[in-house]
C-alpha cells in the first residue's frame, strides 16, 4: 500500500512511512561504523584520530547544503501539492546545478587552505600528516558527497523513498568491500581509507543522477533553467536553522576536539567518536524520522488541516520518547561492547571509553525533543523559532558547557557537557511548543 501525504496517519503509518529512511539510518550507521572500525583496527590509532579530527571540518562545509536543500524540498513539496509540475522540475533542476557548482567551489578551496584549517587543532604532527591526506581526497568527492544528501531529500517529495534506500545499500557495499580491501588485505594507509569512502559517495551521486535524467516513472527529472536569485535567497533565510544546527554540531565537534586533546590527548578523541559513532546509530533515529515525518508537517500545514497537524505532532512525540528510552537503556547496558568493537587492542584506553559512553548516554534521553522541535518549526515556515533553537543549543549551551564545565569541576565531567546543554535547550524548545499551539492550532 502506497502512502500519501494527504493521508490520516496512525502509529503504524507512520512507521511505515518512516520505515525506509530508519533501514537506511541503520545501515548509514553500519556504513560509518563499519569504515572507522578498518581504520582503528587496521590502520592505526594516530589514523583513528587523523580521520576524527578531518571529519567535523568537513561537516562545518556540509551545513550549507542544509540551509538550501532542506527548505528547497519543503518548496517542491508545496508545488507539487499545487499540481505545478513544471515549476517543481523547474525548482529540482535549479537547487542541484546551484548545488554542485557551489561544491565544486568549496572543494577547491578546501584543497587549497587544508594547513591552516588543520594545524588550528594543535595535534601531533603524526597525527595532522594524516589529516590532509585524508582532508585532500574527501573534499575532490564533496561536489558527489553533497549531491547524494541532496537526492535523499528530493526522493522523500517524489514519493520514491524505497529506491533510494536500495541505490544507499548499493553505495554502502561498495565502501565496505572497498574497506576490506584496502585495509584489512592490502594493508594499505589512509590514503586509501579515504578513497574508499569517496568512490561510494560517487557512486551513490551517479545513479540518482541517472534516474532523474531518463526514469519515466518520476514526478521530478532535469530541466533547462536559469538561476533565480529570489528563491535561492529565501531558502537561505528559510533553512538557516537546519544550517545553523549542522554548522553549530560541527563547530562544537572541532572544539571538542581541542579540549579533548587538552586535556586526554588523542585518548580523548578516541573516546569521543566512538561516542559519535554509536551516536550515528542513536541520535540519527530523531534526526532521520524528523527530516521524513516533517513533509507531513509541511502537507498539513499548508492545507489547513490542523487536526491532522495535531495527530501527527501528538504521535512524534510519544514514539521519540518511546525511543530516547531504548535507544539510553542499550548505550548503558552494552558501553563496553560498543567500545571493544574500535578499540579491543587498548586495554586501557578500553576502559576510558567505556566510562565516557555510560555518563554521555543521558544525552540520548533529552535530544530528541530539541532535534524534533528544531525541524517542526521549520517545516512550519517559522525559520525564527527553528534558529534560536539550534542557535542557542549549540552556539551557547554546549560551547560554554564544554569549557565551563570541566574547568569548575573535574576533567571527566567534560562528557556530562552535552547533556547539560541538551537539558537546557529542552526547556527552551518545550517553551516555544506551547506558546505556539494557538498560532499553528495543533
Amino acid at each position: 500500500m502506497k502512502l500519501s501525504l494527504a493521508e490520516h496517519f496512525d502509529y503504524k503509518k507512520l512507521l511505515k512511512f518512516t520505515a525506509p529512511t530508519m533501514i537506511m539510518m541503520l545501515f548509514n550507521s553500519i556504513y560509518w561504523v563499519v569504515d572507522w572500525f578498518f581504520v582503528s583496527n587496521f590502520v592505526g590509532k594516530e589514523a583513528f584520530t587523523a580521520v576524527n579530527l578531518t571529519f567535523p571540518v568537513i561537516m562545518i562545509l556540509w551545513s550549507f547544503w542544509f540551509m538550501l536543500g532542506n527548505w528547497w524540498s519543503a518548496l517542491i513539496s508545496k508545488t507539487l501539492w499545487e499540481k505545478n509540475l513544471p515549476l517543481a522540475r523547474k525548482y529540482f533542476s535549479m537547487l542541484v546545478y546551484f548545488l554542485f557548482l557551489v561544491w565544486v567551489f568549496f572543494a577547491i578551496v578546501g584543497y587549497i587552505f587544508v594547513w591552516p584549517a588543520m594545524s588550528f587543532l594543535n595535534a601531533s604532527w603524526e597525527v595532522l600528516d594524516q589529516c590532509i591526506i585524508y582532508w585532500r581526497i574527501l573534499f575532490l568527492a564533496l561536489p558527489f558527497f553533497t549531491l547524494q544528501a541532496c537526492f535523499q531529500s528530493f526522493f522523500i517529495v517524489n514519493e520514491k523513498p524505497h529506491f533510494w534506500l536500495r541505490v544507499a545499500v548499493v553505495a554502502w557495499v561498495v565502501n565496505m568491500i572497498l574497506d576490506y580491501l584496502f585495509m584489512y588485505l592490502f594493508e594499505w594507509w589512509i590514503t586509501w581509507a579515504a578513497l574508499a569512502t569517496a568512490i561510494s559517495n560517487v557512486v551513490w551521486a551517479i545513479i540518482p543522477l541517472v534516474y532523474f535524467f531518463f526514469s519515466k516513472d518520476s514526478k521530478l527529472w532535469f530541466v533547462k533553467t536559469w538561476f533565480e536569485f529570489k528563491p535561492i535567497l529565501r531558502s537561505c533565510i528559510n533553512g538557516s536553522s537546519e544550517m545553523l544546527t549542522t554548522f553549530s554540531l560541527s563547530l562544537f565537534n572541532v572544539l571538542f576536539n581541542y579540549q579533548l586533546i587538552n586535556y586526554f590527548w588523542n585518548d580523548g578523541v578516541v573516546a569521543y567518536w566512538i561516542i559519535m559513532y554509536v551516536g550515528f546509530i542513536f541520535t540519527w533515529v530523531y534526526v532521520w524520522y524528523s527530516f521524513w515525518v516533517n513533509p507531513i508537517v509541511w502537507y498539513n500545514y499548508w492545507a489547513q488541516n490542523h487536526e491532522e497537524l495535531k495527530n501527527v505532532l501528538c504521535k512524534s512525540l510519544k514514539l521519540l520518547w518511546c525511543a530516547a528510552l531504548i535507544l539510553t537503556f542499550f548505550a548503558e547496558v552494552f558501553s563496553w561492547f560498543l567500545a571493544n568493537i574500535f578499540v579491543s587492542y587498548d586495554a586501557e584506553l578500553l576502559a576510558f571509553t567505556t566510562k565516557a559512553i555510560r555518563i554521555y548516554a543521558i544525552w540520548y534521553l533529552i535530544q530528541w525533543v530539541n532535534v524534533f522541535g528544531s525541524a517542526f518549526f521549520t517545516w512550519l515556515n517559522n525559520w525564527l523559532v527553528s534558529a534560536t533553537i539550534s542557535f542557542m543549543r549549540m552556539f551557547v549551551f554546549q560551547v560554554a558547557a564544554i569549557f565551563i564545565i570541566p574547568y569548575l569541576f573535574w576533567a571527566d565531567w567534560i562528557w556530562l557537557a552535552t547533556a547539560s546543554a541538551e537539558f537546557l535547550s529542552m526547556m527552551l524548545t518545550t517553551y516555544f511548543l506551547v506558546s505556539n499551539r494557538k498560532k499553528y492550532q495543533y
